[in-house]
């Protein structure tokens, strides 16, 4: 009698297991159909001029970063940077005397690294501050990021 029970009980668990399989199934194939949200189509988003330009130049700086840590040399200054004045930003608006002077801040210090190696770690960092000064104003997100490359 116990085997009979045993029996039953393997047999139901088995069914059972095919049920929701095909369940599972079912559902799957009813996803796959679902019709697409009305609406706008997917659009992909578009770094400003300005956005663009600031990422490039995160990038050329960790780089120098490490270069102006290690004793190397820093290179030439790089032209690109001057676009600073004139990319356009997300938000035209804030293309203003604020922003402006900041830029120059920025600028002033970039150039000095190149000209002053010997003090090119004060200079980075003077760099990193008009960064951090302009954001604060204007749009303070990327300054933990901007933080990071600060010389110890």
């Amino acid at each position: 009698m116990k085997k009979f029970f045993i029996l039953a009980a393997l047999l139901i668990a088995l069914l059972s297991c095919k049920k929701e399989a095909a369940t599972l199934v079912t559902t799957t194939n009813d996803t796959a159909n679902c019709a697409k949200p009305k609406g706008k189509d997917f659009e992909m988003y578009k770094l400003s001029e300005m956005a663009a330009l600031m990422e490039q130049l995160y990038v050329e700086n960790m780089q120098l970063k490490g270069r102006i840590e290690n004793g190397g040399a820093v290179g030439k200054f790089p032209e690109h940077l001057l676009k600073i004045h004139t990319a356009q930003l997300t938000d035209p608006d804030d293309n203003d005397a604020f922003f402006k002077e900041n830029a120059t801040k920025f600028v002033t210090a970039q150039r000095l690294i190149y000209t002053d190696t010997l003090n090119a770690k004060q200079h980075f960092n003077e760099g990193v501050d008009a960064c951090i000064a302009c954001h604060k104003g204007k749009c303070g997100g990327p300054i933990v990021r901007i933080k990071k490359l600060y010389i110890k």
